[in-house]
């Protein structure tokens, strides 16, 4: 097991998901049921398995891609995120 790999993978997703909207939602599941045993276990199973398919869909893309143009493809759906949260469309801009 290569543990380099397995501490990475762990901070990445910890850090990625402190404040994400799944866990406010787990908080306030949590916060108003009987049972919070049963939000905590649903919430694992249901990030366990997003991460399942998120995995196996980045192995079976990476070997159809070289990993230098996967990684580009990646940059720029990023930047495009950025670009598209610095500059929202006209619809939801505030008018004077």
């Amino acid at each position: 097991m290569d543990w380099q790999l397995l501490g990475l993978s762990f901070i990445t997703v910890f850090l990625a998901e402190i404040g994400d909207k799944s866990q406010l939602a787990a908080i306030a599941l949590g916060g108003s049921s009987p049972s919070p045993r049963a939000v905590f276990l649903g919430s694992v199973t249901a990030l366990l398995l997003t991460t399942l398919i998120g995995t196996l869909a980045g192995e079976g893309i990476a070997q159809l891609l070289p990993v230098r143009i996967l990684k580009a493809i990646a940059a720029v759906g990023f930047a495009l995120i950025a670009v598209r949260l610095l500059w929202p469309s006209e619809a939801t801009t505030e008018e004077d």
